[in-house]
């Protein structure tokens, strides 16, 4: 059947997932040569050696839509320092008033090997990442500068991503404004969100410290949460198992947020690490989890930095005592 009968356009009309082809030019091809469809990715695994770009014109922009068990893998040779999936790279446009401005990736999985960054939004405004299972990615969602004055007005929702491990791994990177990103598990990454722009609102996002026996001496360099603006907010924002939940530059918005370690035998168990006079708001923090009389769970390493701040409602559980701190 013909994909202009069918409404979308199926990648396995033209292309055949599941070999070691390389199908990076195809990809390609069939997003160029198609604006305003969506592209659709049935079952199977595509293994790609480069960045895949798509237009942010929204006269020249696609949907990339792929099944459940659709697959697109970075090939051994893999050597881009670019993500494998770049959305609105080409074609660059400010114009949320023309139909195609909302576009984006949803579903499937994004197996960066242990060796890509998995995906970027380069460019445009309301670009979408919904429902991916992102994989072994050295940065699995890295949010680039936008086109309204850098704001980037991206949404991301439902995503999984799981990193490398290493001291380099990060969950999620923001660099662009005025974004918002709901639902998130992120495990095995040294950090699991690096905000440098403001304006973003962050909530349900749940990144995981796993401890990999070859980086064990740098886990004090491992961090939830790195706000590097105060223009931000976090609502039931939980950082697991990290050295520091949170580090600021003295901002942040916190509302019923969690830092909880597993293992009490780490060193570092810090709630807020802020660099400088803290200015941000904290309502309802719960500090807790595994008992160390020598490691103690600390709300911060320099709490003379916290008091310039609007704190309220934070809590120490542990010991099975729970302690109100402020």
């Amino acid at each position: 059947m013909d994909s202009l009968i069918k409404g979308y356009l199926i990648v396995t009309d033209y292309i055949t997932p599941g070999t070691s082809e390389d199908v990076s030019d195809m990809i390609q091809k069939l997003i160029d040569e198609n604006p305003n469809r969506t592209i659709y990715f049935p079952d199977g695994t595509y293994i790609i050696s480069k960045p895949v770009l798509t237009p942010a014109h929204p006269k020249k922009s696609v949907d990339l839509q792929l099944s459940n068990f659709a697959c697109i893998k970075a090939s051994d040779d893999w050597n881009s320092s670019e993500a494998m999936i770049r959305l609105g790279a080409k074609e660059p446009a400010n114009d949320i008033n023309t139909p195609g401005s909302n576009y984006g990736f949803t579903g499937g999985i994004i197996d960066a090997s242990g060796k890509a960054k998995a995906i970027s939004i380069d460019g445009g405004r309301e670009t979408r990442i919904t429902g991916v299972s992102i994989k072994n990615a050295e940065i699995g969602i890295h949010i680039k500068h936008g086109a309204n004055s850098g704001s980037s007005d991206a949404d991301i929702r439902d995503v999984n991503i799981t990193g490398t491990g290493s001291p380099a791994s990060i969950g999620m990177l923001i660099e662009g404004y005025d974004n918002t990103a709901t639902n998130m598990r992120i495990a095995s990454v040294f950090t699991g969100v690096v905000v440098r722009s403001g304006g973003n609102m962050l909530r349900n996002i749940h990144p995981l410290y796993i401890i990999h026996p070859e980086y064990h001496a740098r886990y004090a360099e491992s961090v939830g949460f790195r706000v590097c603006s105060g223009t931000n907010w976090f609502d039931y924002c939980y950082s697991d198992q990290f050295a520091v939940g949170f580090d600021t530059d003295g901002g942040g918005i916190l509302k019923n947020c969690f830092c909880w370690w597993y293992s009490g035998n780490e060193e570092i168990h810090v709630g807020i690490r802020s660099r400088m006079p803290f200015f941000g708001s904290i309502d309802t923090l719960i500090l807790g989890g595994a008992y160390h009389p020598e490691h103690p769970i600390r709300l911060s390493d320099r709490e003379d930095l916290l008091g310039g701040g609007d704190l309220r409602s934070i809590v120490l559980i542990a010991d099975g005592r729970s302690e109100r701190l402020i």
